[in-house]
């Protein structure tokens, strides 16, 4: 037997859809994917490996972690003669990883993987550049970095990273680096969960806590403009345990999806008209006193005093957290954290001196504008599944609902959206207890501390960073500053930045752009330099982030190809010539412990595998205990107000939707666009490797109803373009009814190289209190191509 040739023949096997098909039993390819059913996909491959018999049980196995923004499944390779050959799911890990995780021996076998640094000869986008050494790029870096200091200042720096790579060491090493230097520009907020954020910090004091360990004990579930079915699909047999034991799974989401196609119900909703929704279900539940009022008294902020002007009543204006109450047993004033006080919980309930309104006062108020005529009308869910809907998520506890970075906080307002599913878990008591709560997004950061590898200084220059839905526009208008210098890592803004015309345009103008990362991605083909860096299973790194309860050390199995270094590598090179080396230049083993201080938790421990710091399972915010400074949950956010928007959650229509008839753009562009993601990608990562393509499809497609399609022309499988005033996306139609009539789905994740991606027409509108990206309330038109 050739070993060599069998080696090749195994990390070079088709996997196309008939093969995965007969393994899996299913016609749902990317269900049985999306769903997290490893053990499916995972026979799917023994076939191939058997032809290395007992050989297998021989390789050299080492572990790590998938370590873009996805679950952070571990992973074990298997080596054999210094080659990784294969790549499984670690069977002592609480989940199974996906196709995805598998196909990481593609990519880091993959021929077109980057080996030397390639300084650019031709003009930006044509791909032709030339190999240099290591130091002819560290030094081209020094000098240009010097350079837009000098001519510019730290602002004229611009550093973005992003979710690419989330472990604890090269994004980290990356911001330490640029704080040494003084500082320099930064994207402000994020694709993913700026709206998120914005309304949990406030309102509950933290972001990243999940759900995820009690989901199995919910007996309703809302999943909100998400898709875990394939967005947490490790984690999806939590979901189908519920079930078994008799919970609902509602799915609410322009597009029928396939945790929809699993769910109980799915209700169709006009994008960006979600807190239009929840007002209208705390309209009905306030009317039918379904509200939990002990919750509500002791747990929240809805029982705070609100004066004739709007303002919260405080005792001390210099103490943020006198707030007062009416105390019913004293009938006066008093701060709401007095022992014994029995707060008022409305005016309705008892006179209330000085005009003063509660802020449950408040919430009643806005949401009794929303009766089911007029929220039926918004949102175009008929009023009885609205009605139905309110009642089941109050009586049925306890309930759950799934928002996660969800699409539907991916909007204009999105904030509003994030804080209204909150307004129902508090209204409704459906937090702090075993089966209830909002989010499935968090990690081990929710328990333990992880610090930084390097300690570095903070910013000595004072900059204003720039909103990450605008790079784009702002880079190439310089608004507010001019950038000489732009470094791009474990991110691509080509293909994930909106308004991707835009962000070309800021790469070919920025004087000196540099690249780093392991194969030739859209982004990559408008460098000035790129670097080749290594990936997983090539250097030796930490995981402990905001998606797995699980600390991880990624172990180094296999040499990288050619010149290719780790990021971390890089910035240290890089921090020796500017004479702070010494705080960077220390064995990744030291850094990885630099991260671990203060959790208890040993190198020697995760040599043996994962580590969880909290054995037991977790309940966010356990017994209305919040993190927030009073422990309480608040629904006046005074953050909101200081950026003049209303303090208590508000339905205020997106400028780009199909219900706002005074947007002249709406008769020139019908159609309202989403983004989904796929069980082929994360974002753009894998997104070229063959066994996804071959199992999935090699081209972008959209999501287009049956009448839609008719008034234009348009069929099944024909090539059609999405656009608007932005840009082009070219796709293959699919006409179905699993898109909402006026709605079409755009998928997320395609690189230039396979057709371009959707965000060529998104909207890069700054969502205004969360800083975030509002990409679906984008309105397009599509026409048949040719």
């Amino acid at each position: 037997m050739n070993m060599d040739n069998d080696h090749e023949n195994l990390l070079n096997k088709k996997m196309t859809r008939r093969t995965l098909l007969k393994a899996t039993g299913t016609v749902g390819v990317a269900t049985a994917i999306g769903g997290g059913s490893y053990q499916l996909i995972k026979d799917a491959f023994d076939d191939q490996a058997k032809a290395f018999g007992a050989e297998i049980e021989s390789f050299e196995t080492f572990r790590s972690s998938c370590s873009m923004e996805c679950l952070h499944c571990n992973l074990t390779a298997f080596v054999k003669d210094g080659k990784l050959i294969k790549v499984e799911a670690s069977e002592d890990f609480n989940v199974k990883g996906c196709l995805r995780g598998v196909s990481r021996s593609q990519w880091v076998n993959n021929p077109d993987r980057l080996k030397m640094p390639l300084l650019r000869t031709g003009k930006k986008g044509s791909g032709e550049f030339k190999e240099i050494s290591w130091e002819e790029a560290l030094s081209l870096i020094e000098d240009k970095i010097k350079e837009t200091m000098k001519t510019i200042g730290n602002k004229g720096l611009l550093l973005e990273t992003a979710s690419g790579n989330m472990d604890a060491i090269k994004n980290s090493i990356a911001g330490a680096f640029f704080n040494f230097l003084g500082g320099a520009t930064r994207p402000e907020g994020s694709l993913c969960c700026s709206a998120v954020a914005a309304a949990m910090n406030p309102m509950v004091g933290f972001r990243y806590v999940d759900t995820r360990d009690t989901i199995r004990d919910s007996k309703y579930i809302i999943c909100w403009g998400n898709n875990p079915a394939v967005t947490m699909q490790a984690y999806f047999k939590e979901y189908e345990e519920a079930m078994k034991s008799g919970a609902r799974l509602i799915v609410i989401d322009p597009r029928f999806s396939e945790t929809a196609a699993r769910a109980d119900e799915w209700i169709p909703i006009v994008p960006s008209t979600d807190t239009a929704l929840a007002l209208g279900m705390v309209n009905i539940m306030i009317q039918e006193n379904l509200i939990d009022r002990p919750f509500l008294i002791n747990h929240t902020g809805a029982v705070y005093l609100v004066d004739e002007k709007g303002g919260l009543v405080r005792e001390n204006s210099e103490d943020p957290d006198s707030y007062l109450v009416y105390d019913t047993e004293r009938n006066a004033l008093v701060r709401h954290d007095v022992s014994g006080v029995k707060p008022a919980l409305s005016k309705d309930e008892t006179e209330l001196p000085n005009g003063y309104k509660t802020v449950f006062d408040l919430i009643k108020e806005e949401a009794a504008q929303w009766t089911t005529e007029k929220t039926e009308k918004e949102t175009e869910i008929p009023k009885g599944t609205i009605i139905r809907l309110a009642r089941e998520y109050a009586m049925n506890k306890p309930a759950m609902i799934i928002q996660n970075m969800s699409g539907a906080q991916r909007t204009e307002y999105g904030t509003y959206v994030a804080a209204s599913q909150f307004y129902l878990a508090l209204i409704t008591g459906n937090i702090g207890k075993p089966g209830t709560g909002v989010c499935d997004a968090g990690g081990v950061t929710q328990f333990v501390k992880i610090n930084s590898p390097v300690d570095a200084p903070k910013p000595t220059a004072e900059i204003k960073n720039i909103p990450v839905a605008k790079i784009g526009e702002s880079v190439f208008n310089s608004d507010p500053t001019e950038i000489g210098f732009w470094y791009i890592m474990t991110t691509s803004p080509m293909t994930q930045i909106p308004n991707t015309n835009m962000v070309r345009k800021a790469l070919e103008k920025v004087p000196f752009v540099v690249v780093a990362d392991n194969l030739m991605t859209s982004t990559a083909l408008y460098a000035d330099l790129v670097l080749p860096v290594t990936t997983i299973f090539e250097d030796t790194s930490l995981m402990a982030g905001i998606r797995s309860h699980y600390i991880q050390l990624m172990e180094k199995a296999v040499e990288p190809p050619g010149e290719a270094k780790p990021d971390y590598w890089i910035f240290t090179q890089l921090a020796k010539r500017f004479g702070f080396g010494e705080a960077f230049d220390k064995p990744i083993e030291e850094l990885i412990q630099n991260c671990l201080v203060g959790t208890g938790i040993t190198i020697e421990q995760l040599r043996k595998g994962p580590v969880k710091p909290v054995p037991t399972p977790s309940v966010p915010f356990k017994d209305g205990q919040f993190r927030t400074s009073t422990g309480k949950a608040h629904f006046f956010v005074e953050d909101w107000e200081a950026k003049g928007y209303s303090p208590i959650v508000t339905y205020i229509r997106a400028d780009e939707c199909i219900k706002n008839k005074d947007n002249k753009l709406v008769e020139k562009y019908p159609l309202m666009a989403v983004q989904y993601k796929m069980p082929r990608s994360i974002h753009s990562s894998f997104s070229t490797l063959p066994w996804l393509n071959e199992v999935h499809q090699s081209q972008p497609e959209t999501l287009i109803h049956p009448n839609d399609a008719k008034k234009r022309g348009i069929k099944n499988g024909d090539k059609a373009v999405v656009y608007n005033d932005r840009g082009e996306h070219r796709v293959v139609a699919v006409v179905t009814s699993h898109i909402k009539e006026g709605i079409i789905g755009l998928q997320n994740g395609w690189w230039e190289q396979q057709g371009g991606s959707s965000s060529h027409v998104t909207n890069d509108k700054v969502e205004p209190l969360g800083t975030g990206q509002t990409c679906n309330n984008s309105l397009v038109e599509v026409r048949k191509e040719g």
